[in-house]
């Protein structure tokens, strides 16, 4: 990504981007019904989710999920975070308020102006805001040491523990790679050092990384190893919350943990059963006057599991039951009467996704490797039938196809398709041409592994009916949304017979704005390991090199060719079928509102991928 000097450029691009958004979003605004008169937020009620399978992860450093996104918004605090800005229809100047960060637990945003970037843009100084709290008893202030100990926490040992994506960090903080290799090292004799939580917090609480310091109990410094114009972004990702001391006695992403967690949000967790409902209650603790971003204005908010059809999440938000949805798209077959009606409740959002695609596991032996064969790879290439795809998640409306590994409105797009497909529609003949030269000329079958709820499956029905003509048989493999992510990224079991084949998860940027390093690099810099986002083990020296280069280069324009090399790499290789560019079409019900003059849809955060539960308040006079 480019260096600190290019700040102004980047910006300057991210508004582009973000006026492009908007515009391809405008003609799909359906929140034209009749405004909020007053606007101003009643107190009190509950605030009712829904979810298939609900969050997969409660601990922060693991999490890395939309549906845990939007539950972390309102237990945990970040040193900068992002706004929910006050625009029904996220223009460019809404959408560039909403996803740039602010101060959050920090007093300020650290500047080379104000002296919080200093060194050449190698060390970042950050001050806490006095009063902000845990919620223990009593009240205890968060500090400096509180965020340090998240980071010794993101390459834990503990089943499943591992930070969602540690490479942002390690390429970018002094020591952090070591300080993690050294962790490794520690607990690779299990009998001398076995994972428990005091053997954990043994190691982590005697060993330092050198480029994370606590100045004092409210001053923390992080020295990086080159300047990167991104950090600040990366510092606002939840897995850079303060993470309590408490925390030490359960191992990282335990049952434990999850049930006896600590805010310094504006809710706290009073109970949680996983699979079945998590209820969140006011923390005592938080205090408005310290957070500018998040407010208290329902007493409670309860989450309801295992509601698995898109249908029946939008029939009971229409009815009352529910309010809005944790982890579940918006009903496809219901947008077009949505977007007719002009539902005040329906909103279609400027977002940027690739969402969903299709991955291949290159290591599986299955059918003679036929996943890890080039061939067999681009035969799904041409013959998936994307229009099929698009009808099957709603329509062009929302969702646009796409040919290239980054979509379109981030750093690096540019328009191509190296798997002609007739529009779209797909090309039997050479996706029955590749088969056979892979040596598959009677056809072959694969597992496919996706997410259980009813927009996935129809989406996995709609790819499959469309290989079939070619030879591919798909043997679908649902599983709840709660262990898709885990299953599919679980790389030390991937490689052995039985598992799955491809799979059909999505990606959505981790950022915007500078954000180059928040696609390809996730999903495709050599990653073979426990919780990966390279599902498939992609392993590329040469672009592994274009990720350096591109994360490293002295401008914009130049980081911006090289993203665009390292996505033709990637889909020279065929590692991904790109499918949508998926827009934000959301659903609430009539009793919740938000403080947007001129809309009652709710506001969706991009960042967060969802709603901002922190930031709607429950109408009374709606009914139940």
């Amino acid at each position: 990504m480019t260096r600190r000097s290019q700040r102004i450029a980047v910006m300057a691009i991210a508004s582009l981007a973000a006026a492009g958004l908007a515009a391809c979003s405008s003609s799909s605004n359906s929140s034209g019904g009749s405004s909020n008169s007053a606007n101003t937020p009643v107190k009190g009620g509950v605030l009712r989710l829904v979810a298939a399978s609900g969050p997969d992860h409660i601990d922060t450093v693991p999490a890395y999920y939309t549906a845990d996104y939007i539950l972390e918004r309102a237990y945990t605090r970040q040193l900068l975070s992002y706004p929910t800005v006050v625009d029904p229809t996220l223009t460019s100047s809404g959408w560039t308020k909403d996803t740039t960060p602010v101060a959050d637990i920090a007093t300020v945003v650290p500047t080379t102006a104000n002296g919080g970037i200093t060194d050449g843009g190698l060390t970042y100084t950050f001050h806490i805001k006095p009063g902000v709290n845990w919620n223990t008893t009593p009240a205890r202030q968060v500090t400096a040491e509180d965020f340090i100990r998240e980071f010794k926490a993101f390459c834990n040992p503990a089943p499943g523990g591992f930070v969602g994506n540690l490479n942002y960090y390690s390429s970018t903080i002094k020591g952090l790679t070591q300080y993690c290799n050294q962790e490794t090292a520690y607990f690779a004799n299990a009998k001398k050092h076995p994972v428990t939580a005091a053997d954990v917090a043994g190691f982590q609480n005697s060993h330092t990384i050198p480029g994370i310091v606590a100045v004092n109990s409210s001053t923390l410094q992080f020295h990086l190893i080159q300047p990167a114009s991104d950090f600040l972004y990366m510092l606002a990702m939840p897995f850079a919350s303060a993470r309590p001391v408490e925390y030490d006695s359960y191992l990282p992403n335990s049952l434990q943990l999850d049930q006896h967690t600590i805010s310094d949000g504006p809710y706290q967790i009073s109970s949680y059963i996983p699979g079945k409902s998590i209820t969140m209650v006011k923390n005592p603790a938080w205090k408005q006057s310290t957070d500018p971003i998040r407010h208290q204005y329902v007493s409670e908010i309860t989450l309801t599991d295992g509601v698995t059809s898109a249908q029946t999440q939008l029939n009971e938000m229409q009815a009352g039951q529910y309010d809005m949805s944790d982890d579940t798209g918006l009903e496809p077959t219901a947008m077009p009467q949505l977007i007719a009606s002009k539902d005040p409740k329906f909103n279609i959002w400027p977002w940027t996704s690739t969402l969903p695609y299709v991955v291949f596991n290159l290591r599986s032996p299955n059918e003679g490797g036929a996943a890890g064969k080039l061939l067999v790879r681009q035969a799904f290439e041409y013959g998936i039938n994307k229009i099929a795809v698009q009808r099957a998640l709603g329509g062009a409306e929302a969702y646009k196809i796409i040919s290239t590994a980054i979509p379109p409105g981030n750093v690096g797009y540019q328009p191509y398709n190296l798997y002609p497909d007739n529009n779209g529609a797909g090309n039997i003949a050479m996706c029955k041409k590749d088969l056979t030269k892979a040596g598959y000329p009677h056809g072959v079958a694969m597992t496919y592994l996706y997410a259980n709820d009813s927009v996935n499956t129809r989406v996995e029905a709609a790819i499959a009916a469309s290989l079939a003509p070619c030879g591919i048989t798909l043997k679908g493999r649902p599983e709840p949304g709660s262990s898709f992510f885990v299953d599919l990224g679980n790389s030390p079991v991937n490689n052995k017979p039985g598992t799955w084949d491809v799979g059909q998860p999505g990606w959505i940027p981790d950022w915007f704005g500078p954000n180059g390093r928040t696609i390809i690099d996730p999903l495709f810099r050599t990653r073979c390991v426990v919780n990966t986002n390279n599902y498939g083990c992609y392993n590329s020296p040469a672009l592994d090199k274009l990720i350096t280069e591109a994360e490293t280069a002295q401008n914009l324009a130049l980081a911006a060719r090289l993203w665009h090399q390292a996505d033709v790499n990637v889909m020279s290789n065929a590692v991904i079928v790109p499918l949508c560019d998926g827009l934000a079409p959301f659903y609430s019900s009539k009793r919740v509102e938000n403080v947007a003059p001129g809309s009652t849809a709710v506001i969706y955060q991009p960042n967060i991928g969802g709603p901002d539960i922190t930031n709607v308040w429950i109408n009374p006079k709606a009914g139940s």
